[in-house]
């Protein structure tokens, strides 16, 4: 049931078209919000709602310096530092490759099938 709280948080995090922009950006390296919501075209109330639902879906990380709010990929431990290990997005992967070996393994038999034939 846990396995499929997070998969549901992630996939709804996912399946908006700018916080997925937001993640490609954040792949190249931690942004301000500001920085974020220029090439958007998105408010900057706006690009927080979405970078909150990133950082509830822990597939961002956000920390105040000054007046600013900086994000980055990745959740992080209370520490302070990166956590350890796949997080949310290894849970899909994990879940797709199930998927994956069934239908690879369903192709394997109609191959077999057709080799028969």
């Amino acid at each position: 049931m846990v396995q499929h709280q997070v998969l549901d948080r992630t996939f709804s995090a996912l399946s908006d078209s700018k916080r997925r922009e937001i993640l490609d950006r954040l792949g190249r390296g931690p942004a301000s919000i500001s920085e974020l919501a220029a090439p958007l075209d998105i408010s900057l109330t706006g690009l927080k709602k979405h970078v909150r639902i990133l950082e509830e879906a822990k597939l961002v990380s956000t920390e105040k310096i000054g007046r600013t709010r900086h994000c980055r990929l990745g959740p992080t431990n209370p520490r302070g530092s990166a956590r350890v290990g796949l997080g949310p997005l290894g849970e899909v992967d994990s879940w797709l490759d199930s998927f994956r070996r069934r239908w690879n393994e369903r192709y394997n038999r109609l191959e077999q099938h057709l080799r028969e034939r």
